[in-house]
């Protein structure tokens, strides 16, 4: 009998702690911050047995997702247009994670560090400018020996908050680009070959001489693709750091913070940087889910701005900024199950 009980006291030990601390939550989206987010949320789930399972779908199929309720959250480095808003039917909150760099790389002869201009890059996506030694890049780089190449533009196939966040920077220096293609996270393509997330189109840039493209700076690193240094809105060719990525935020933020970062004016900032953002529904009482389930989300949230930022650098990120981290725990702490806040909090004092 002596053992029965012990038994069964362990099996419902087990159990409830299963339930605290054994959740497992769902998101999809964005391959942009995933470098990122496969990192902390493995260190999440060793500090406090949460585990996270996110698929890097790109950034259209997490925003459905999220829409269609069949994801605790989504990443999005694209924030929702007023149609998307209106199809959620409930307020969606866009809480900034990190910021980013879109960068530019290529594969050429010994891959030659290059300058660029946002013109330049628009001509060569529309197929106005189609060989590598063009007379436009070649006086941009007059120290280079450029090859008589055709050039191939290598793009997102997929949904992408990335391709979001370069065809936002293209419409700013390209009246042509605004008018022809516009900005998206998907687009009518005018020339190139398209590939599925940041790996896809890394892997275009590897295998195929000649090729262009555009992806996250930390992809581009972990294939040793060089990425070009691009000319900013003060004029200074500005190449992806940690300081140039940060600088380029240094703006007021509304408290929603669904704002563009691209050509930002700031003398050293890098021009196409965004941040990338976890959306998710501010009343978190829907469908089926729990008090227990929400305010599992909202701690997560709350981890990753308080205690997250530190491991973004290494992974070639840059942190957020005091008022991005203040903007984002106060839209974490309005979060709320059948109107009742989840967890309580004051932004201000965090660092």
């Amino acid at each position: 009998m002596r053992k029965i009980v012990i038994l069964f006291l362990s099996i419902f030990i087990l159990v409830q702690s299963t339930k605290a601390y054994g959740t497992e939550l769902i998101g999809a989206g964005a391959t942009f911050p995933y470098p990122f987010l496969s990192q902390v949320f493995n260190i999440y789930h060793r500090e406090t047995g949460t585990r996270v399972n996110y698929q890097a779908i790109g950034s259209g199929g997490g925003v459905n997702q999220i829409i269609n309720r069949t994801v605790d959250f989504a990443g999005t480095d694209a924030y929702l247009t007023e149609t998307q808003l209106q199809q959620a039917e409930k307020n969606v909150l866009h809480i900034p994670i990190i910021l980013g760099a879109v960068v530019v790389s290529y594969n050429l002869p010994e891959n030659p560090q290059l300058n660029l201009t946002g013109e330049i890059l628009a001509d060569i996506y529309l197929g106005n400018i189609t060989r590598w030694d063009d007379d436009r890049i070649k006086e941009l780089n007059p120290d280079q020996s450029l090859p008589a190449l055709p050039i191939l533009a290598a793009y997102r196939s997929d949904g992408s908050g990335t391709t979001f966040i370069f065809s936002d920077y293209l419409c700013k220096v390209s009246s042509e680009w605004e008018k022809e293609v516009g900005k998206g996270t998907s687009l009518r393509w005018q020339t190139g070959l398209g590939g599925r997330g940041n790996p896809g189109v890394a892997g275009l840039l590897t295998e195929i001489p000649g090729t262009i493209g555009y992806l996250e700076r930390n992809y581009a690193n972990q294939s040793n693709l060089p990425v070009a240094s691009l000319k900013n809105k003060a004029g200074h060719f500005v190449a992806p750091t940690t300081h140039s990525i940060s600088q380029a935020a240094e703006v007021d933020l509304p408290p929603h913070n669904r704002v563009s970062i691209t050509n930002s004016e700031a003398k050293e900032a890098y021009p196409i940087c965004g941040f990338t953002w976890i959306i998710v529904y501010e009343e978190q009482k829907y469908g089926r889910r729990t008090p227990e389930r929400a305010q599992t989300l909202a701690q997560l949230l709350e981890w990753l701005i308080k205690h997250a930022q530190e491991y973004a650098v290494s992974l070639d990120y840059s942190p957020l900024p005091p008022s991005a981290r203040e903007n984002a725990l106060n839209l974490i702490y309005s979060m709320t199950y059948d109107g009742k806040t989840l967890i309580e909090g004051t932004p201000n004092h965090n660092p």
